[in-house]
């Protein structure tokens, strides 16, 4: 995982002005500039569009500074980082915010700066900015640097290809996690799944056993506290099964592990900042693959905590093995619940790839999420525990249905679903992801990216009282 810590500069480093300007601020800082810096921007047409930058030379022909543009006003909200978008644009050296950011828009830019140095560099040779920059004035550089390196821990996860991250080296990442924060770890894995009573995680991952054995995968922190409960869906490849995906739908599929991988960089981001709580983290770490011993359509299958399901499509294993996930989370109490998974194609119909969709079964709760995902910079949007459609999940000849048929509400029959072994007094809270970036943008290049995670960071204090 690479270090993107190193793109913040010592605060007493001789560092160049990086102006960060709007169309109606760039006028009035030109009347302050030497003639030649006004001749500069005339002849390149720079007049603060977004994201474009240009560096400004000295009257002898040296860097002196830069300037970003911020666009519109009006037009703000539809671009994130773009103080982290302009660092690779910028010479090698070290660099300081110019004029007056307002507490929030300082953040984003530290946070952004160093999402900006990410690069997946694993099997071909990445090269990540040289420009540092110099944290600016009241932002938390520590925070800023353990959320960063969170995220940095999600896109590595997710980029890695299925033939390198099966569930034994998602549980390998795991167990590296737990090591560097003194976690306590431990795995259940194979056919011990069937002796510790987690039969859907077994039945999902045993065609792809021995080699990729399934496993359940539970990290604890803390031992003070309140007790905050993450559970990520660690499905490392998805065939589809005996339903077989076709192959344009299967290529992205090593990205199926990623509500796994935002959980565990939210963990790091936890454990990182010595936040005063519990901390439980549930992993069902499989492979959905095609063998003589794959579960079949039309199989009815018993969880956990008891319940059946009927199986109608098996490319809904994402939802059986959280089943048997959150009925072991619900054995202990929780003062929170939270679940993160690439669940359902149906979210993306309905939002996109930049929106994180997420289900509560608390309004306060619900409200802090969307207020930490606006401070954060990490837009999650909520949608509807809709009770009128449970009857679409309740085939008649199981308690569940694991894939109802129409179409209709994908998104919502699978969140009911899930929240049926949450525990009826549980606070719970599920985020369907996409996990993933399809064009670069400034601070998020194109793979694996994670969703959601900050925006609960920012919400947990007050959620949870910290």
């Amino acid at each position: 995982m690479p270090d993107l810590s190193d793109g913040f500069a010592p605060a007493d480093a001789d560092a160049r002005p990086l102006w960060v300007l709007g169309p109606d601020d760039l006028k009035a800082w030109r009347a302050d500039q030497p003639a030649h810096v006004g001749n500069w921007l005339d002849g390149a047409g720079f007049a603060a569009q977004a994201g474009r930058v240009i560096v400004v030379p000295s009257q002898t022909g040296e860097v002196h500074g830069a300037v970003l543009g911020l666009g519109d006003a009006g037009q703000r909200d539809r671009h994130r980082f773009l103080v982290g978008g302009a660092r690779a644009s910028l010479p090698e050296g070290d660099w300081h915010l110019a004029g007056d950011l307002d507490p929030d828009a300082a953040a984003e830019a530290a946070l952004g700066w160093l999402l900006a140095g990410y690069a997946f560099g694993r099997y071909a040779k990445a090269s990540s900015p040289k420009a540092r920059l110099v944290p600016p004035a009241g932002v938390d550089a520590d925070r800023i640097a353990a959320i960063a390196a969170g995220e940095a821990l999600t896109r590595d996860l997710i980029n890695t290809p299925a033939n390198d991250m099966g569930p034994a080296e998602l549980e390998s990442a795991a167990r590296d996690l737990a090591n560097a924060f003194g976690a306590g770890i431990t795995v259940t894995a194979g056919d011990a799944l069937k002796d510790a009573n987690f039969p859907l995680i077994h039945t999902v991952g045993r065609a792809a056993a021995p080699h990729r054995a399934p496993r359940l995968i539970e990290m604890t922190w803390g031992d003070t506290g309140p007790r905050l409960t993450l559970v990520g869906k660690g499905v490392c490849f998805d065939t589809g099964g005996l339903n077989l995906k076709p192959g344009a739908s299967m290529g992205l599929m090593k990205k199926d592990m990623g509500g796994a991988a935002t959980v565990l960089g939210l963990a790091r981001m936890i454990m990182a900042l010595k936040l005063p709580l519990r901390l439980r983290v549930l992993v069902p770490a499989v492979e959905n693959a095609v063998g003589s011993d794959a579960f079949r359509p039309g199989d009815i299958l018993t969880a956990r905590d008891g319940k059946t399901v009927e199986i109608n499509n098996t490319d809904a294993e994402g939802r059986l093995v959280l089943a048997d996930a959150l009925a072991l989370a619900a054995e202990e109490a929780s003062d929170l619940t939270v679940s993160m998974a690439t669940l359902t194609g149906a979210a993306r119909v309905a939002v996109g790839p930049d929106l994180a969709p997420f289900f509560c079964n608390d309004d306060g709760i619900a409200a802090a999420f969307a207020a930490g995902g606006a401070a954060a910079r990490d837009p999650v949007w909520r949608m509807p525990f809709w009770a009128p459609y449970e009857q679409m999940i309740e085939p008649g000849i199981a308690d569940l249905d694991n894939a109802p048929k129409g179409g209709f509400a994908g998104a919502i029959t699978a969140a009911l679903f899930l929240r049926r072994f949450a525990g009826d007094s549980t606070r719970y809270a599920h985020f369907d992801l996409y996990g993933w970036q399809p064009q670069s943008a400034p601070a998020r290049p194109k793979g694996g990216v994670g969703q959601g995670a900050r925006a609960i960071l920012a919400a947990l204090p007050g959620v949870l009282g910290l």
